[in-house]
């Protein structure tokens, strides 16, 4: 379902559960490019971005958006799920926030020749407009230190930072298994339109 349409033929859609099989493939190398790149530099074989889409789409309650340019090109996707939903972030945030009333931003990303286009932007509006707040009162997600535009993104559209850090560890595209450290940013949700 096209929720959005920009420039260039690139549409904002939201993926509901009978058609996530179609864009499960151009997701797959989308996210391997994506966090190949700065500042992640991860390398995910097919099967393991692969992985992630039908996991996070196959999660009750989730909010899947993809930018697509024509009829098959994922140039950039936001996914969010309810918290509860994923263990090892709300282990570290137990006590913080509500769990259960609480959704997770979990994966954001555009292709470098894309960004600068607000399209990053526009995935987390839309996510945001699409969260139930009937069951959600807040909302968290986890960004690099090493990225401060898309920390600085997040802060304009109302995110504070948690205060709280999380090391994640991930085979980098170098061959090398590293941590990187990554903080914790929250909203209260409320039902004010979002700029």
């Amino acid at each position: 379902m096209i929720i959005a349409e920009l420039e260039d033929d690139i549409a904002i859609r939201r993926v509901l559960n009978g058609e996530s099989d179609r864009w499960r493939v151009p997701f797959t190398g989308a996210y391997q490019t994506i966090f190949a790149g700065h500042p992640y530099f991860e390398r995910f074989s097919p099967i393991e971005a692969e992985g992630v889409y039908r996991t996070l789409t196959n999660t009750p309650g989730n909010v899947t958006l993809l930018a697509t340019q024509g009829k098959d090109k994922v140039v950039g996707f936001g996914i969010g799920i309810p918290l509860v939903h994923k263990h090892s972030v709300a282990s570290e945030l137990n006590g913080l926030l509500p769990i259960k009333h609480t959704f997770y931003l979990a994966e954001l990303g555009v292709l470098n020749e894309f960004r600068g286009r607000n399209i990053g932007r526009l995935l987390v509006r839309e996510r945001l407009l699409l969260v139930d707040r009937e069951q959600f009162s807040h909302v968290v997600l986890r960004v690099s230190t090493n990225n401060a535009p898309s920390a600085e993104m997040y802060r304009a559209l109302g995110f504070e930072n948690m205060g709280v850090y999380m090391e994640v560890t991930a085979m980098r595209t170098n061959g090398k298994v590293r941590s990187d450290r990554r903080f914790f940013l929250s909203r209260v949700l409320s039902q004010v339109e979002l700029d």
